[in-house]
C-alpha cells in the first residue's frame, strides 16, 4: 500500500518521523538458516511496519527490481556514502541524482585523520553539495572517520553551526567507556543534539558498541539513549518544516558487531534476536515521536 502522504501538497504536510529498517541489519537474521531473498526481505521490513530502507543506491541490473518493490510496498529508501574527499561526494551525488528516489544520504567522511580547519573545510564542501544537489546529507558520528570522537566533533559543530548530523552515540559511549554518562560527556552531547537530522539506533553499554536492552528495554543504558533521542527530537522539531522528515534507522548489524556465543566456530550463534530489538526500537521511537507531538 503506498504511503497516503505522497498525494498531499508538500506544504500541508506536517514535519515526521520516518523510521527505516537498515539493509545491512538484515544480514543473517536466520542465523545459519538460508539467507532471505531480496524480495522476501523488503517483504519482511514492510509488513512489520517500517516507513523504509536504509541502505544503498542499486546497480543497474537491480534498478528495476528495487524500484517495483520499493512501490510495491510504499516504502522510501535512504542510502550510504562513504567519501574521502569533495570529489567522491560530488560523484556520489550524481548517481544519486539519476537514481532520483533517496530519500536521504547518511554520509560516513572516511577521513578520520583529517582534523581542525581542514575537517570543517571538508565538512562545508559536502553540505554545500548535498544543498545544491537538492538531496539531503547528514555526516554520521562514527568512530574511523571524520567525526571519530565526541570532543572533535563539538569543536566541528562550534566552527560551522550549519553542520548536519545523523546521531549515533553508540560510537562515543564504547569509544568513551561511557557506562556511566558524566556531566562532562552529558554536556557535549547535548551540544551535537541540537544538529540533529537523523538516527542511527543502537545501545552501546561503554564496553561492547551493540548490546541487547531486553525485552522491554530493561537495560539501564537505554535510559540514557531514550533521552538522547527525545532530545534531538525536540531539536530538530524546533526548525522543521512542512513536509521534513526525521529518519529513525534501525541499525543493529550482524557480527561482528552482533556479540556471538564464540566468534572464531565458524557458526556465530548471536546472543541477541537483533529483528525483535529492531521492532524495539521501532516502537520506542514512534512512542517518543507521539508524545512530543
Amino acid at each position: 500500500m503506498l504511503n497516503s502522504n505522497r498525494s498531499i501538497p508538500i506544504d500541508r504536510i506536517a514535519p515526521r518521523l520516518e523510521v527505516y529498517m537498515s539493509w545491512w541489519g538484515m544480514t543473517g537474521l536466520e542465523g545459519n538458516e538460508k539467507e532471505r531473498s531480496l524480495e522476501e526481505k523488503v517483504e519482511k521490513i514492510a509488513e512489520a511496519g517500517f516507513d523504509g530502507i536504509n541502505g544503498f543506491i542499486p546497480s543497474p541490473e537491480e534498478e528495476k527490481t528495487w524500484n517495483r518493490l520499493l512501490d510495491r510496498y510504499g516504502l522510501s529508501l535512504s542510502v550510504n556514502a562513504y567519501p574521502r574527499t569533495v570529489a567522491d561526494m560530488a560523484q556520489f551525488l550524481e548517481r544519486a541524482k539519476a537514481y532520483g528516489r533517496v530519500q536521504h544520504i547518511n554520509v560516513q567522511v572516511m577521513a578520520p585523520f583529517v582534523v581542525d580547519e581542514s575537517a570543517v573545510s571538508l565538512l562545508r564542501d559536502l553540505d554545500r553539495l548535498s544543498r545544491q544537489a537538492g538531496i539531503p546529507a547528514y555526516i554520521e558520528t562514527h568512530r574511523g572517520t571524520i567525526t571519530q570522537d565526541l570532543i572533535r566533533t563539538v569543536s566541528y559543530a562550534e566552527r560551522f553551526d550549519a553542520l548536519r548530523l545523523t546521531i549515533d552515540l553508540s560510537h562515543y559511549v564504547v569509544a568513551g567507556e561511557m557506562h556511566t554518562v558524566s556531566e562532562e560527556a552529558e554536556a557535549l552531547i547535548q551540544r551535537l543534539l541540537r544538529h540533529t537530522h537523523a538516527f542511527h539506533a543502537r545501545v552501546s553499554n561503554g564496553e561492547q558498541v551493540q548490546v541487547d536492552v531486553g525485552e522491554h528495554g530493561e537495560h539501564p543504558m537505554m535510559r540514557h539513549f531514550e533521552r538522547w533521542w527525545r532530545s534531538g527530537m525536540v531539536h530538530w522539531s524546533a526548525s522543521a518544516g512542512s513536509g521534513d522528515v526525521l529518519p529513525f534507522v534501525c541499525e543493529l548489524g550482524p557480527p561482528p558487531y552482533a556479540i556471538t556465543v564464540d566468534e572464531y566456530s565458524g557458526r556465530k550463534h548471536e546472543i541477541s534476536d537483533r529483528w525483535s530489538q529492531s521492532l524495539y526500537f521501532m516502537n520506542a521511537a514512534r512512542s517518543m515521536w507521539s508524545q512530543l507531538q
